[in-house]
């Protein structure tokens, strides 16, 4: 590990200040993630602003009736609240199908959105990966490819999103809240928080210093909330094909997707297909698929897992 410089900050305009300031900067909270990435220098911040006691710790009502989440709400406390467990139980079921008991401890809201890919060639820093060197290349592209993106992909990066709890925070239509050096506060819809893989490197819409404070949440839709997470273990094992899905009494719905690309995928042709079925929902959801001859088989799991998500959704199982 490389050497870096540290700081605590007290409000989160002194952190954004702070980080615009400080060339090569990066926010830490739980560390659960970057710390790794630091030990095997894929990631080498010059300089570490701890945010932890920042009071971005709570979880609160709207006045629209949904929930504000502090960008510091730990994994664990955020999937035991009881207005979570009751309506929006979609995103507890995510959030413990992630990881383990000791990470969720530690893991934070603002930190789950922006955790980095798990692609293989991305650990490898002796292999190229346009992700962590930009320009160097895709190895992923003619390599080992099971875990990797079968549909929104690019030239430059296969790259799948690791987190459950964004797959949930997708279906759920979540803003993120941030502020910026100025002090100026902004409202993202998570469906344009991340970008395209065009440019894998830049991975979000967050300008240089922006920080999250909180995800909202708006008011609870109600209806069956399912999350179904396929995978090679029972724990501690990133999603293969994992299934969000919201299906109301009408058959009508949501449905999202991670495991498959380099977000979570959602789109609005498949939800108004939910009440006719599995296949023109899979045929929306996966009308450009681009597998590798490794993972043609997400696409068989995709659909069989949507087929039964959905017929759970209805009360068939």
């Amino acid at each position: 590990m490389k050497s870096f410089t540290y700081e605590k900050v007290s409000t989160p305009e002194e952190a954004a200040t702070s980080a615009l300031q400080r060339q090569g900067s990066k926010f830490i909270a739980g560390g659960t993630n970057l710390l790794d990435l630091m030990k095997l220098e894929i990631e080498s911040p010059a300089h570490l602003i701890d945010v932890n006691g920042l009071a971005l710790d709570t979880i609160e009502l709207t006045p629209e009736g949904g929930l504000r989440i502090g960008a510091l709400v730990r994994n664990t406390d955020l999937a035991a609240d009881m207005r979570v467990r009751r309506d929006y139980a979609v995103l507890a079921r995510a959030l413990l199908a992630g990881a383990s008991g000791q990470l969720r401890n530690q893991a934070t809201t603002a930190g789950n959105l922006l955790q980095r890919t798990r692609c293989p060639y991305f650990y490898d820093t002796n292999q190229p990966c346009n992700k962590r060197q930009p320009g160097s290349g895709c190895a992923a592209l003619e390599g080992y490819s099971r875990q990797n993106a079968v549909v929104g992909g690019s030239d430059a990066c296969i790259a799948t999103h690791p987190s459950d709890m964004a797959v949930a925070m997708r279906l759920l239509d979540a803003v993120v809240e941030t502020v910026s050096p100025d002090g100026r506060v902004r409202a993202i819809p998570i469906a344009g928080f991340y970008r395209m893989p065009g440019t894998p490197h830049i991975e979000t819409v967050l300008n240089p210093g922006e920080l999250i404070v909180a995800v909202v949440l708006p008011a609870p839709l109600g209806g069956r909330h399912i999350y179904r997470k396929v995978r090679d273990r029972a724990s501690y094992a990133f999603a293969l094909v994992s299934v969000a899905a919201i299906v109301l009494p009408d058959g009508s719905g949501r449905i999202s997707l991670g495991g498959v690309a380099h977000q979570p995928w959602r789109n609005a042709a498949a939800d108004s297909a939910l009440a006719d079925g599995t296949q023109p929902v899979y045929e929306n959801l996966f009308s450009d698929a681009h597998p590798t001859p490794a993972n043609q088989f997400k696409l068989t799991l995709a659909r069989r897992t949507i087929a039964s998500v959905l017929s759970e959704g209805r009360g068939n199982s």
